[in-house]
């Protein structure tokens, strides 16, 4: 069901505008011309960042239609470094995917689209369907894999490795989003089972798997012999000195060698090759202004790197289209530029009757927060969507509403809404800008919180190993100690090249006792850890094959199972210890979180969920907060003061200097002036009088939050109702006022906040005696 009234476009070549599309308006216009037409969509943007926001717009308005985004390399031209497996195989498997679709929607970012590919018969001629009773040859299998770009290593984490072990092979083909184990009986696939790469357990099994290739370019003998007779005619230099060149003569797939891509073909691909005949295409405005703008960065880094022989550059009209060519290519299907801004009707031009949403952003500090929200809604005949980013955002704007005694119906998406005869409708949707027709309004979280910065992040928060784990090579040195976890301390000594089974690899070479030596795969450096010992010169050698290094792991084992012991009746004690549970604020925690004027980071977050969880369960909270300046501790510090105050609770913040008292001053007045929340100061920039005034106002309760230097500490300072001491700095403190804080941990919630942790303090919080947040 169609929302806008949309034209209709050409079957054939045709130039159209659309425009007057602001915020969501636009990319609802392209999911509905996409979904009413019979034939496939292509959609260029002018960047990475506009294309990614899109495609999850038209993927919410349009979630019948397959969405593909054909992502950028993230690399400049003639970079010296090749783009991560993850992109290769998104874009892999979206070229893949294309000839065999009829409808759906293809976004590219314009840069991307010039980008000169692998002619389409490489790609499809390539794939490798594998089924369970399937006959399989362990080294053809072998061969073929290499071939394709894949790489053999001893345990499969990424796109693009593979890893034989007996009658097993793990295998992450481009493309899929798991891994897949291959289970042999004899010559013949018994199972096929998908794995987790994390911990390498099997989950499911599958019936068959398809297998794409693992670079765009191929890598079989006869495709390296091809490459090596082309960059001789092409390049007048001494092969012999080419990094490029000899590498992959010996096998090894050097880093940047997807900007060679031309020699491993007689001719080369574009995008437009993979397209469907029929496609129809929606440039965003600014496409031909970024277009030459990459042409003229191409052609610069061209100039400035095409003088070393060591490493010779083709033109940029071997590896890129040139602009023209790229336009002309899209003067052969139906084209519409779309754009937010007005434009007048006329021929060829079409304005559509949407509007920009009006100022319904909440005003913390008026009488009424939610007013012009309040007024839209009565004002407004239409139906309403709200959008929520997640579950639990949608059930912060639910509660919100609730003020208003607004109470939406939960859809599950934009069909859901559009069949809905209900008037107020809220779901989950990754949506920044809003859309009003006569007859509809999108209101997202934005337009409602204000403008905040979203950044959408695509990895993962990243996981620690430990301090002494090595995670590149160039934190060893030649000599230095280092310890294998099934070995023990030896030295290394640095990187071997050896051959097996002629394939050339790099192994870190270790001595032991007695002039040992031990070869370890680079792929297998997780196993390394420096020597955490005394001096490095006295680092003492294990014995190979000895029992040294296994006995004392198991001393190790038995003391940490000691300590384990230890802790565990300091938690049980401490658990048993009755603490004051603080209520949860819930819609006015959302409101006062809103009045942040930055996005939380990652680590920020995580902190601030820590303190709250530990503040509103029943037992006292004692947390360390470990971040350097500017990191955001003291917004950590004000939700939590923000919880002991709305449960009546009386909040004391302690900091080692006058100056520091008086800049905590200013910011937890700033943060708490639309709040009925009391904050003074206690330090000598304060007379005798006003500081006797706060004590006595602090002793009746008048004061909720209370910030000062050691004068807090004063036998004089009495508090009518205190639930938390925040700490700022408390290596500044002397031993005398640690005992006093102490005194006060078994009754009241600490926050202790830091940039430079104390041994002894950073030691019990790493033990676990202390709760530990690093932002």
């Amino acid at each position: 069901m169609s929302v806008l009234r949309l034209p209709s476009l050409p079957a054939s070549a045709g130039k159209q505008q659309w425009g007057n599309l602001p915020g969501a308006a636009l990319s609802l216009a392209i999911a509905e011309a996409a979904s009413n037409a019979g034939r496939f969509t292509l959609v260029l943007t002018e960047g990475s960042q506009s294309a990614e926001r899109l495609q999850e717009e038209l993927a919410f308005f349009a979630p019948d239609l397959p969405v593909l985004h054909f992502p950028d390399w993230e690399t400049l031209p003639y970079d010296v470094f090749s783009p991560h497996q993850d992109i290769i195989s998104q874009r892999i498997a979206a070229l893949y995917r294309l000839p065999q679709l009829s409808r759906g929607i293809l976004v590219v970012p314009i840069a991307t689209a010039l980008h000169r590919l692998a002619p389409k018969r490489f790609l499809l001629g390539s794939s490798l369907v594998l089924d369970v009773g399937q006959k399989l040859d362990v080294e053809q299998m072998r061969t073929r894999l290499e071939a394709a770009g894949y790489r053999c290593v001893d345990t499969v984490y990424e796109h693009g490795e593979f890893a034989v072990r007996g009658a097993l092979i793990d295998l992450f083909p481009m493309g899929s989003e798991v891994p897949y184990r291959i289970d042999l009986f004899d010559d013949e696939i018994e199972t096929l089972r998908t794995f987790d790469p994390e911990n390498q357990r099997s989950v499911d099994k599958v019936e068959s798997i398809r297998l794409l290739p693992a670079r765009e370019f191929p890598l079989e003998k006869k495709a390296v012999t091809d490459f090596r007779g082309r960059f001789r005619e092409r390049f007048d230099v001494d092969f012999r000195r080419c990094p490029i060149y000899q590498d992959l003569s010996s096998g090894i797939t050097p880093a940047g060698i997807e900007y060679y891509l031309p020699l491993f073909f007689e001719e080369t691909g574009t995008l437009f090759d993979y397209l469907p005949g029929d496609t129809q295409v929606f440039s965003l405005p600014g496409i031909e202004k970024a277009a030459e703008q990459f042409w003229l960065d191409a052609r610069n880094r061209y100039e400035d790197r095409r003088v070393d022989p060591e490493r010779p550059l083709l033109p940029p009209a071997d590896i890129f289209l040139p602009v023209e060519d790229c336009f002309a290519r899209l003067k052969n299907w139906p084209r519409v530029v779309i754009n937010q801004d007005d434009i007048e009707p006329g021929v060829g031009q079409t304005r559509f009757d949407a509007r920009v949403l009006p100022d319904l952003a909440i005003q913390a500090k008026a009488g009424e927060p939610l007013a012009a929200l309040r007024r839209f809604i009565e004002e407004y005949q239409g139906r309403v969507l709200f959008c929520a980013e997640s579950a639990g955002r949608r059930e912060v704007l639910l509660e919100l509403l609730a003020r208003l005694k607004l109470k939406p119906k939960e859809v599950d998406g934009w069909p859901a809404f559009v069949e809905s005869g209900e008037r107020l409708n809220i779901c989950i949707a990754p949506l920044d800008e809003g859309l009003l027709l006569d007859e509809l309004a999108l209101i997202p979280e934005n337009p409602l919180f204000g403008q905040r910065v979203m950044q959408r992040r695509r990895r993962e928060k990243g996981r620690d190993g430990g301090d002494n784990v090595i995670k590149n090579l160039t934190e060893l040195r030649e000599g230095a100690p280092v310890v294998h976890i099934d070995h023990g301390v030896g030295r290394y000594l640095g990187l071997v090249t050896m051959e097996f089974d002629g394939q050339a690899a790099e192994f870190l070479a270790l001595q032991y006792a007695d002039d040992a030596k031990l070869y370890v795969p680079v792929a297998s450096l997780h196993l390394i850890a420096r020597y955490s010992g005394s001096d490095d010169a006295l680092a003492p050698l294990h014995r190979l094959g000895s029992e040294v290094w296994q006995k004392a792991k198991r001393k190790a084992a038995e003391q940490v199972r000691d300590v384990a012991a230890e802790l565990l009746d300091i938690y049980a004690r401490r658990a048993a210890r009755e603490g004051f549970a603080f209520q949860d604020p819930a819609v006015d925690y959302a409101t006062f979180s809103a009045g942040f004027p930055f996005e939380e980071t990652p680590d920020q977050q995580t902190a601030i969920d820590a303190v709250r969880a530990d503040m509103l369960a029943g037992k006292p909270m004692d947390r360390l907060v470990c971040g350097d300046v500017g990191f955001g501790k003291t917004e950590v510090a004000m939700r939590a003061a923000f919880i002991a105050v709305h449960s009546g609770k009386q909040v004391a913040v302690l900091v080692p200097t006058t100056l520091l008292a008086q800049q905590h001053y200013n910011s937890f007045r700033d943060r708490f002036a639309d709040w009925p929340v009391k904050v003074e100061v206690m330090s000598r920039f304060k007379s005798a009088k006003e500081v006797e005034g706060a004590v006595q106002q602090l002793a009746e309760g008048k004061v909720d939050i209370v910030i000062g230097t050691h004068k807090l500490l004063q036998d004089d300072v009495k508090f009518h109702n205190l639930g938390l001491v925040i700490i700022d700095e408390e290596h500044r403190f002397g031993v005398r006022q640690k005992e006093q804080l102490k005194a006060l941990r078994s009754e009241v919630d600490i926050l202790t906040l830091t940039a430079t942790p104390i041994p002894r303090t950073l030691n019990m919080a790493v033990a676990g005696m202390r709760d530990l947040s690093i932002i």
